[in-house]
């Protein structure tokens, strides 16, 4: 791996939790413990953060600019993977089924194991994922105007079109939750989630751990009105559903 792309990856798990030990990052990247010295050394240099004893944290709690979808990618990929793999669970045959933007939720199409289903997304890369699937689907594409960070249509064109269509179950992500408010980016894509949402029957959050106790620019929705979260146990290494009538985090 080239030293920018070492150190993107490394950025992008600091953007996750906010701190990170050197081990995680040898593991992750699979380079030694002296690379990972150099690197988090000249990185700190840049003044994009600050090594602490063991790792490395960021110098500011916030980044100013939104991880793009590729970057987004890696970064806590084998919980998003577990993640996927148990909200397919909820997805049958014959469910008309939204898919927001994100990389868990793109992760889960690999996972879909019903044969007749209507899916529906505003997010490129998860239609381009939908595509390379051999099952009888019909799938939909809702057009607009392209937001570069997460690859996903928003605005007048795609809410225009959103807001004559019913969905049985929506599948989403968020960048933060903080109490009972979901978070994004941007105005314009969290209004355009949040007409798919209402327009559905079922909601389901899939969100890691890193996204809990975060807060970023726009609410677009609220945990009491989200049908089910589906997301990873931090402490102790797996994740459940936590259904609407018991506790939503863990």
């Amino acid at each position: 791996m080239l030293k920018e792309d070492r150190f993107r990856a490394i950025l992008a798990m600091l953007e996750a939790d906010g701190t990170i030990r050197s081990s995680e990052i040898m593991a992750e990247l699979s380079v030694s413990d002296m690379t990972v010295r150099r690197d988090l050394d000249e990185l700190e240099g840049q003044g994009l953060l600050e090594r602490v004893h063991g790792g490395a944290r960021l110098q500011n709690l916030y980044r100013q600019e939104e991880l793009s979808h590729s970057e987004k990618k890696i970064v806590h990929y084998n919980e998003k993977e577990k993640i996927a793999k148990r909200a397919v669970e909820f997805i049958n045959d014959g469910d008309t089924v939204f898919l927001g933007p994100g990389t868990t939720v793109e992760l889960t199409v690999q996972y879909i194991q019903a044969d007749f289903l209507r899916i529906v997304t505003n997010c490129q890369p998860i239609f381009d994922r939908l595509n390379q699937c051999k099952k009888n689907w019909k799938i939909y594409l809702i057009g607009g105007e392209l937001r570069v960070a997460t690859q996903c249509f928003i605005g007048e064109i795609t809410n225009k079109s959103l807001m004559d269509m019913n969905f049985h179950k929506s599948f989403f992500s968020c960048n933060a939750l903080s109490g009972q408010k979901i978070m994004t980016a941007t105005f314009e894509e969290g209004q355009t989630q949040q007409i798919a949402l209402n327009n559905s029957v079922d909601r389901y959050l899939l969100i890691d751990h890193s996204k809990i106790g975060k807060s970023d620019f726009s609410v677009f929705y609220n945990l009491r009105d989200v049908t089910a979260v589906i997301t990873n146990k931090h402490e102790r290494r797996h994740y459940e559903v936590i259904e609407k009538a018991t506790k939503h985090l863990v």
